[in-house]
């Protein structure tokens, strides 16, 4: 998340984890979203990196952590299925 700021590295983390909790059709609290938001931040990030994306900004900030948001979400939903009986 180079030059958004601590401040604004918060408020994608919110969105992002929101962006990604609505696309899931889970249901979390502020502090889950933030949460998720930035440990997806530093997933998408990672996987950008992998890939060769460069990404900057507000907006660019928010796509990558809402990416790494929904891919941490789907492999938190994988790790936590229960088995059918």
């Amino acid at each position: 998340m180079s030059g958004v700021g601590i401040l604004g590295a918060i408020v994608i983390g919110i969105l992002a984890g929101w962006i990604a909790e609505q696309v899931m059709g889970r249901q979390h609290g502020l502090l889950t979203n933030m949460v998720v938001g930035l440990v997806g931040a530093l997933l998408g990030a990672f996987i950008a990196g992998l890939m060769g994306i460069n990404f900057g900004g507000f907006v660019g900030s928010l796509l990558v952590s809402t990416v790494g948001a929904i891919v941490l979400l789907a492999l938190l939903g994988l790790v936590r299925r229960r088995p059918s009986v």
